[in-house]
C-alpha cells in the first residue's frame, strides 16, 4: 500500500486505499475487503453501511516513492547488498519514465560497527523548485544488526498549471489603445 485517504462527510467514512496490487487487498470474491470494512466500522463505532472502502490501483508502482522505498527495505531484510538494491530501484524507476530519483539508506550497512548513510542519484531532483512534482517516501528495514532507514525522492517532471498561466497573461499590463475618432 502506498497511502490511505480518509474522508469523513456527515457521519460517514469514505476510505480510499492506493495500492499496486488491488487483488491482494480485495481477496477472493471480496472477502478481505469485507473483513476490513467490518473492522474499520467497529474502530470508528459506526454502522457498517456508513463505511465505504475504495481500492485505487497504482498503474506504475516504480514511480511511487513509498513503494520504491518499501521494495528496497524488503530486499535489505532478505540480505541483498544495499548498493545492489539501490541501483536496481534507480534503474527501474528511470526506465519507467521518471526524470530523476535519489535514494538514501542509513544505518549499520552490511552489519558495520559504525552506522553511516549512503545515497545514489540519477537524473535531476530539484528539491528547491516549487513547480517540481517530487514524490517522497520512507521505509525501515529491520535487520539482525538493527534498523536501516530508506528515503526515496522521485522527480516526475515539472507541473505547469494552465489556469495560472492564463491568470498571469490577464494580469499583465496592456499597451495603451489609440482613442477612437470623435465625431463632430
Amino acid at each position: 500500500m502506498s497511502r490511505i485517504h480518509i474522508e469523513r462527510p456527515a457521519k460517514r467514512a469514505n476510505i480510499t486505499v492506493h495500492t499496486a496490487r488491488p487483488g491482494i487487498v480485495i481477496g477472493k470474491k471480496g472477502e478481505d475487503i469485507e473483513k476490513l470494512r467490518t473492522s474499520v466500522a467497529a474502530m470508528l463505532r459506526m454502522p457498517l453501511h456508513d463505511v465505504r472502502i475504495n481500492i485505487a490501483e497504482i498503474r506504475k508502482p516504480e514511480l511511487d516513492a513509498t513503494l520504491v522505498a518499501e521494495g528496497i527495505a524488503q530486499q535489505l531484510e532478505r540480505r541483498v547488498q544495499f548498493r545492489r538494491a539501490m541501483r536496481r530501484a534507480v534503474t527501474n524507476t528511470m526506465r519507467i519514465g521518471a526524470e530523476g530519483i535519489k535514494v538514501r539508506v542509513s544505518g549499520r550497512l552490511n552489519g558495520a560497527e559504525i552506522a553511516r548513510s549512503e545515497w545514489y542519484r540519477e537524473g535531476r531532483v530539484p528539491l528547491h523548485t516549487f513547480r517540481a512534482d517530487i514524490d517522497y517516501g520512507t521505509a525501515e528495514a529491520h535487520t539482525t544488526y538493527g534498523v536501516i532507514g530508506v528515503k526515496v525522492w522521485v522527480f516526475r517532471g515539472e507541473v505547469f498549471d494552465s489556469t495560472e498561466a492564463a491568470q498571469e497573461t490577464a494580469d499583465a499590463p496592456r499597451p495603451p489603445q489609440p482613442a477612437p475618432p470623435q465625431q463632430q
